[in-house]
């Protein structure tokens, strides 16, 4: 992993800076003093926008994996193909020969619908049945007997038994299209209740990073986010998704790990078509100051009586003069105080 000068830098900047301590004497009449022998080094004062970034490590990929378990017992009778693409009416898999089929939408399928069935997953199957072509009934949260008229036509064109019910384990629900990952049934294999069939992704490239979980502060949900690829191509970024997660020590005598994974979305996709997986830099914004006065961290000083200060000159003469300090970033630092405006002169300590 690697960092640029974050706030952290201040702890860093802060260590150097005590042991450089100047006693600027009577503070009301700090511009008028005249303090030591002229600055060898000096810089200027500049107005910018000031971003505290941090680089980190990130895989290039399809985002999060979720599996398909299987929900009744029986043999599997097909399966796709890892890394084959399936939407909306597709047969994900079949058991005894009865098709599991994708749906979309945001909650899974947790039981059998039919007539007299209330709530939103009924409503969540009528939206699917009426963008797959089916009508005659009323998109609500009610599972009617004109419902189940669409469920059997649904049924007789997937050629299965046209009971007008949907059994739990006949549709898989997810938000659109989506990859195969892997498979772990095989055909002709027996499967039981509850165990995993396969994992998916969406069919959109992203890239997965996993933070450290003091480092959550960087992850803000659609904040923008700048990927670096490996042609050194830069490309714009969205944080999609925030989670967290536990990844078991690989040693039982040490505890597991807690980090903080971000899914990163990427508009542009042919820029990143080349490659099927790949590592990334992604370059987090923790905060930003546009227009703000700033001077190199090495030119702030300590003072005495506490605080930082910095060494005006004008070349003939120069003075310890009080600031006020904001975002650490980037080798900068936001100072604000009086006296101090874009262009102003400051010694760089030795």
């Amino acid at each position: 992993m690697r960092k640029m000068l974050t706030a952290v830098a201040v702890l860093a900047a802060g260590g150097a800076m005590s042991a450089f301590l100047v006693n600027r004497g009577d503070t009301s009449q700090a511009a008028n003093q005249t303090a030591q022998p002229l600055p060898v080094n000096t810089a200027k004062v500049t107005q910018q926008t000031l971003k505290d970034t941090e680089t980190e490590d990130g895989e290039l990929g399809f985002g999060t994996t979720s599996t398909a378990v299987n929900r009744v017992a029986g043999t599997i009778t097909s399966l796709p193909d890892s890394g084959q693409e399936l939407q909306r009416g597709n047969t994900v898999y079949s058991v005894d020969n009865k098709p599991t089929t994708l749906l979309y939408g945001a909650l899974p399928s947790y039981r059998r619908l039919a007539d007299g069935s209330e709530g939103p997953d009924v409503q969540q199957l009528e939206q699917n049945l009426q963008a797959l072509g089916y009508d005659g009934f009323t998109v609500d949260d009610e599972y009617t007997e004109n419902t189940a008229e669409a469920v059997e036509e649904w049924q007789e064109d997937l050629g299965v038994d046209e009971t007008g019910v949907v059994e739990l384990g006949s549709v898989l629900y997810a938000p659109a299209h989506i990859r195969v990952d892997s498979v772990q049934a095989e055909e002709g294999a027996p499967l039981g209740p509850n165990q995993p069939v396969l994992t998916y992704t969406g069919t959109r490239k992203a890239v997965t990073v996993q933070l450290d979980a003091a480092d959550q502060r960087l992850a803000k949900p659609q904040s923008k986010v700048d990927l670096t690829l490996p042609d050194g191509k830069s490309v714009p970024g969205k944080v999609e998704k925030v989670s967290t997660v536990i990844i078991p020590a690989s040693d039982p005598a040490k505890d597991p790990e807690t980090k903080v994974e971000v899914i990163v979305a990427i508009d542009n996709q042919k820029a990143v078509a080349a490659w099927a997986l790949a590592s990334v830099d992604v370059t987090f914004t923790a905060s930003e100051r546009k227009n703000v006065l700033t001077v190199p961290v090495s030119a702030l000083v300590a003072l005495r009586e506490g605080g930082f200060g910095v060494e005006v000159t004008d070349g003939t003469a120069s003075s310890y003069v009080p600031v006020k300090t904001g975002l650490f970033a980037s080798g900068q630092v936001e100072v604000s105080g009086a006296g101090i405006k874009a262009g102003t002169v400051v010694g760089i300590p030795k």
